[in-house]
Parts: C-alpha cells; sequence; structure tokens
C-alpha cells in the first residue's frame, strides 16, 4: 500500500501581534506521510525561532505561498475572524484544505458564503474547535449517550470570565461553550437573552473596546438561556472580572445535569496548577442543592496508524505551540480528522457548518437582548443585531 504524501503550507504572521496561539501549526507534526513545506509570516524578526517546528521555507504573502507550493492542506493560525474570509476563499479557488482558528468569521453572510465556496470548490474546512476532539469531552457525551446521568436536563456553560467577561467573552470563547452544547445536543430550537452594561440593558449603538478586532461587540454581562431538542435547555453565562477577582477558580466549562447525576469539565488552560478532570456526581439532587463529585477515568482508544508519539516537551518551547496536553492532543486529532475527511470525502467533525451556527447563537444572543423576544433557530434575519437599523 502506497501512503498518501501530504503538503501543508501554514499562515502564522505576527506582523500584527496576537494574544497567543493554540498550536495549530503544531497539529500535524508527526503525522504519517505530512511534509511541512511552508510558513507564511510577513515579519522577518526572529523568524528562525517560530520557523522551528520544522517548515522547510519561508514566505511574506499567503498568496505567493499557495501559488507556489500548491499545498494540500493551509492552516490559518490567525486569531483575528477578520482576516479569515479572504484566506478561506484564496484557499478554497486553489482547491486547497484548511484548519482554520476560531472564530471562523463574525459576520454570518461570510459564514454563509464561507459555505458556499466549500461546496463550489469541494474543499473540506476544518475548524479549531478543540473540546469536540478531546478525550475528556467526548468522554463526557459518551456517558450522557449512555444514560449514565439518566435523563439529561440541562446543560451550563460559562465563559472564561476575566477582562474580557461579557461581550467579547461570548464572541472569543464562548464559540467554543456555544459548540460544545450543539455538540452534545444539536442544533438549538430558541434563545431567550438578557446583555447588559453596567447592569442596563445594552442597546443597538453600545460598543465595547476589545483586545482584539472582533466586529460589533457589545455588554459586559451576558445570560442566555437555550432550548435544545429533547426538551434539554442550555445556559450561557459571562461576567466581567469574575475571573481576576477569583484567580484559584476556573470558570470556563460546561456542567450537564440530568435525573441521576451531574458531569462537570472545565478548560484550565489559563491556570497551569490547576488540572482539570472531568468530574462526575451520580446523586440525583439538583446540582445547586447537594452535589459530590468523583473524577471520571479517560481511555484513550483513538489510534493513528503510522503516527509519531507527541513530544509533549515541545508545549511552550516551541513558538506558539500552547503547554496544554489539551491544544497539542486535540489539534493532532483535528488535522488526522481532516485527512481523513478528504481520504473519504466527508466532513470533519469540527467543520463550517457548526461554527456557522456557534456564530448564529451568538447573533440569537445579542437579538433576544435588543429585542426583548424570544428568538428562533434559525434566523431569518442575516445582519448582525448591534448593526441593524430597526431592531424588531
Amino acid at each position: 500500500m502506497i501512503m498518501r504524501k501530504w503538503k501543508i503550507g501554514v499562515v502564522q504572521d505576527t506582523s500584527v501581534p496576537p494574544l497567543g496561539f493554540h498550536g495549530l501549526h503544531y497539529g500535524f507534526h508527526g503525522l504519517p506521510g505530512v511534509e511541512l513545506a511552508a510558513h507564511v509570516d510577513s515579519n522577518q524578526e526572529n523568524l528562525a525561532e517560530r520557523m522551528a517546528y520544522g517548515p522547510k521555507r519561508n514566505y511574506r504573502s499567503y498568496l505567493e505561498m499557495m501559488d507556489r507550493e500548491k499545498p494540500d492542506i493551509v492552516i490559518l493560525c490567525s486569531r483575528h475572524p477578520l482576516e479569515h474570509f479572504e484566506q478561506i476563499k484564496a484557499a478554497a479557488e486553489r482547491g486547497i484544505h484548511v484548519y482554520c482558528e476560531k472564530p471562523m468569521t463574525v459576520d454570518i453572510e461570510e459564514a454563509d458564503r464561507i459555505v458556499a465556496l466549500a461546496e463550489k470548490h469541494r474543499i473540506k474546512i476544518c475548524m479549531a474547535h478543540p473540546a469536540r476532539y478531546s478525550l475528556a469531552f467526548r468522554t463526557m457525551k459518551a456517558l450522557v449517550a449512555a444514560g449514565e446521568i439518566g435523563v439529561p436536563l440541562k446543560i451550563y456553560g460559562r465563559g472564561k470570565c476575566d477582562h474580557r467577561g461579557g461581550g467579547e467573552d461570548l464572541v472569543v470563547l464562548g464559540t467554543h461553550i456555544l459548540d460544545l452544547q450543539t455538540f452534545f445536543f444539536g442544533a438549538p430550537e430558541y434563545v431567550i437573552a438578557d446583555v447588559t452594561d453596567g447592569g442596563k440593558p445594552i442597546v443597538r449603538t453600545d460598543r465595547s473596546r476589545t483586545a482584539e478586532p472582533l466586529g460589533p461587540v457589545a455588554g459586559n454581562e451576558v445570560f442566555a438561556y437555550f432550548r435544545f431538542p429533547g426538551e434539554v435547555c442550555g445556559t450561557f453565562e459571562s461576567r466581567h472580572d469574575l475571573f481576576r477577582r477569583q484567580d484559584s477558580i476556573v470558570h470556563m466549562g460546561i456542567a450537564v445535569a440530568g435525573t441521576k447525576g451531574t458531569l462537570s469539565m472545565r478548560f484550565n488552560d489559563n491556570v497551569p496548577e490547576i488540572e482539570s478532570k472531568l468530574r462526575i456526581s451520580r446523586i440525583p439532587a439538583p446540582p445547586e442543592d447537594f452535589t459530590r463529585y468523583e473524577e471520571v477515568p479517560l481511555k484513550e482508544v483513538r489510534i493513528i496508524p503510522g503516527a509519531e508519539p507527541l513530544d509533549y516537551s515541545s508545549g511552550g518551547k516551541l513558538y506558539g505551540v500552547h503547554p496544554k496536553a489539551l491544544f497539542m492532543e486535540s489539534n493532532r486529532y483535528a488535522a488526522w480528522d481532516l485527512m481523513q475527511a478528504i481520504e473519504h470525502d466527508r466532513l470533519p467533525e469540527s467543520n463550517q457548518h457548526n461554527a456557522r451556527l456557534a456564530l448564529e447563537m451568538i447573533y440569537g444572543i445579542y437579538a433576544s437582548s435588543l429585542s426583548g423576544r424570544r428568538v428562533a433557530f434559525p434566523l431569518s434575519d442575516r445582519r448582525h443585531p448591534l448593526a441593524v437599523q430597526n431592531q424588531i
């Protein structure tokens, strides 16, 4: 059997300094048949340090890289969603598959165009929502499906609740939490939400200053209630600066409560000394009344034939490679999933459709808060609620 060769190009431009990278560029390292051919960074300062993960050549322009190298897959590492559409469009028009950092975009009309581009040019897009590939969250979903907590009733979600708490947290990190809710229970039916700034309901003209370019953002507190199929309700909450006031507490994560118990898992990428574990409470009492958790053992059964063992020592040493195993492992399985999706002509587990759905849920939160009404999905109005002149 002849092994297919995969040529990979990485776009990791640091000319506009990011808040950080999540190691997408390292996800294909050590996978069978992979050649890290090219790196794109218009910033030439300390370039060798950023290329130490192994690419052979650097380009200043992603268009030049795509045209000269003709990679099978391009990795888009930018955290800035306003950059993604043009990059994805260029890749799609050249028949190049994409592994893209979240959020895919902050504009649903752009998201619709990305979906159309992928279909027209028959490319696969994998989105970097790592929880879909995390052993802990996948185990959690399997336990829910197996009835370990009985009939699921509610999925609780929180953002990071740090200095970005509220609208910025909703876009940057809430996309993970909302995507997880759809990963567990499918597309929501409707949302009822309340977004406030300084305790007052936001209005359409409100804007928050953000650490990264994110398009229209408003509010420093977000509370949302979603209705999912099967009579499951979901919540999302983000409050400004809770994390800084209680820096030993990890807020970001989900809990799923059922008739027989509750499962809980946090993201802990920002508190190195805290090791998040998947935990279960087998007490059928409401979780807000009485809950006692125990750790759930995890067993990895996924196998990537021919893959080299992950080099965990690279985390935090190679530029942009996140030190947490969650990111290193999830990026590897996302990369492998994308390769398999291309080979077998299927969608990756994390794709442009569920990335668009998470964005639609964000729009729904704003639309509900601004109108004071329940907002049904899918949204018929594809404009950003904060930019609509005559809010319904």
